[in-house]
């Protein structure tokens, strides 16, 4: 009798035994570091158990004892209700940190950014070299995009989407992306247009747009900007032709080779403004906020001439004279620079 008693008890302190390096195993697989030496970008798809999961994170190279892991998940069943979703894992998470995140649905956001002055052809263009991006857009024409967005102008598509970085989640598409952008710009353009200056010769919003964008591409000094918008302005007003170069370079389109030449600058086209009077008929790039609010709030300026200075900034001039010596000043500044 006292033989059994002893074999029971010796039975009783090897499962305690056993049962604490159970415990012992669970809790250090628990608070140790994920395996991973660099950032893991990991995609949880739905109907993923604890099992699989555990397969999963080992084929990863995440963890290292995928039996143990599945215990842990077992006796810790509120660690188990993962949500499906792409989660970004890094070095320094531990084990049970990694599985709250599973656990929480915080899935990983991605960075784009849509710089001002580039075009939307530009950002299409990013957007589809984004992996993380669902792409159902079946081409990069405008005319695409308009009928994605629901606008009924393919040409006033250009200028109506608001620059900044933008971040998502893995699986969302381009035209949810577009969309934010595109409301976003929508309200910044109405608050720019009540917000605006009287007597501005723009017939509609879209006209600021468009002024807003000739800005954006013809200074990126910042005090110049509403210096620049009231030479358009004033220009349109007196009814002379607006002459800017970026929105003949945008008419070219893939025939821009880098430079200008005269036989560009002859050849009609909707978009050259050296011959149409007025406003081209839509943006030639992405403006920012500051290129809007300086369409919508153009200095009082009699200037009608402005010319780079070759210093970065521009020369302003009222008359054709003194234009003109601005030209070759700014030519001599160049020349300057080649010999050098």
């Amino acid at each position: 009798m006292k033989k059994k008693a002893g074999i029971l008890l010796i039975l009783l302190i090897a499962l305690g035994l056993a049962a604490a390096a159970g415990y012992w195993n669970l809790r250090q697989l628990a608070h140790s570091r994920l395996l991973i030496k660099e950032e893991l970008i990991f995609t949880l798809k739905p109907g993923t158990g604890r099992v699989k999961l555990g397969k999963e994170l080992y084929a990863a190279n995440v963890i290292n004892r995928p039996r143990v892991f599945q215990w842990l998940l077992y006796l810790r069943p509120e660690l188990a209700k993962v949500k499906a979703g792409t989660y970004r894992l890094t070095p320094q998470m531990t084990v049970s940190q990694m599985l709250t995140l599973l656990v929480s649905g915080k899935e990983a956001q991605f960075p784009l950014r849509f710089v001002e002055g580039q075009r939307l052809s530009d950002w299409l263009k990013i957007i589809r070299a984004s992996p993380w991006i669902k792409h159902t857009l079946k081409d990069n024409n405008y005319a695409t995009v308009a009928d994605a967005l629901g606008i009924d102008n393919a040409q006033q598509v250009e200028g109506w989407f608001y620059p900044d970085t933008w971040l998502y989640t893995a699986g969302t598409s381009d035209v949810a992306l577009l969309k934010r952008a595109h409301q976003r710009m929508v309200s910044a353009v109405d608050e720019a247009w009540r917000g605006r200056a009287e007597g501005l010769p723009y017939k509609d919003k879209g006209d600021m747009v468009i002024m807003a964008s000739i800005i954006e591409k013809e200074t990126a000094v910042a005090q110049e900007r509403d210096r620049v918008a009231s030479v358009f302005i004033n220009r349109l007003r007196t009814g002379m032709r607006l002459q800017t170069d970026p929105t003949v370079i945008y008419g070219l389109g893939e025939n821009y080779k880098g430079r200008l030449t005269r036989r560009d600058l002859e050849t009609p086209g909707a978009y050259n403004t050296y011959i149409i009077s007025g406003m081209p008929p839509g943006a030639i790039a992405i403006p920012g906020l500051a290129a809007l609010q300086a369409a919508a709030h153009p200095a009082k300026t009699p200037y009608l001439y402005f010319v780079a200075d070759g210093k970065g900034g521009h020369t302003f001039n009222t008359n054709l004279r003194d234009h003109n010596q601005a030209v070759r000043s700014y030519l001599n500044v160049i020349r300057n620079k080649d010999g050098q």
